[in-house]
């Protein structure tokens, strides 16, 4: 089974569509995806989100950062899989249970692993709407590429240093996400 390391852009933004409780109406422009198992990343264009369901077929886990409220509810329209049901970890999330407050990937890859992001979302939407698709899909991958180091990082150091304005300069918070290395074959259940 693989781990999946998972970002999408879109096409058009909550404003398009009238507010976040719109987001079945946002469009996927690009899909950008790191197999574990094949050691590949995929940078899918609307023509080849056929092939995600291949990878999602071979999944248990997915890996990413606002997947849970953004990327996988707008995923579930391109995809046969019910990839709700594949396990995910999602990093915004479990750095907001513990900080009690949103923080973006940009401050924690800059604040861990002295990387940052390429742009912003809304950028990756004009790349789009300028036929500028390899710069979509290397500002996508380059996402994909920091989520998974930040996510390697935590599983190395099991912690997680992030930048807090209330409590400077920040705080060290532990994780253990041993837990996404188990496969369904070494025993883990869903």
């Amino acid at each position: 089974m693989d781990r999946l390391v998972v970002d999408i852009e879109t096409k058009n933004t909550f404003q398009d569509v009238g507010g976040e409780h719109n987001i079945h109406k946002l469009n996927a422009s690009l899909v950008g995806v790191y197999s574990y198992k094949k050691d590949m990343y995929f940078g899918l264009e609307e023509h080849e989100f056929g092939r995600l369901d291949e990878l999602f077929r071979g999944a248990e886990l997915i890996i990413g950062f606002a997947t849970n409220r953004f990327d996988i509810p707008i995923l579930r329209k391109y995809t046969k899989v019910d990839i709700k049901r594949i396990k995910s970890l999602d990093m915004f999330e479990e750095v907001q249970k513990k900080l009690g407050r949103r923080v973006g990937l940009g401050v924690l890859c800059e604040a861990n692993l002295k990387i940052g992001k390429t742009g912003h979302g809304l950028d990756a939407i004009e790349y789009y709407k300028n036929g500028e698709i390899e710069k979509l899909k290397k500002y996508c991958l380059n996402d994909v590429k920091i989520t998974k180091e930040l996510y390697e990082f935590v599983l190395d150091k099991k912690k997680l240093f992030v930048p807090d304005k209330y409590n400077p300069p920040g705080v060290f918070f532990d994780f253990d996400w041993a837990w996404s290395l188990q496969t369904s074959s070494q025993g883990m259940l869903f």
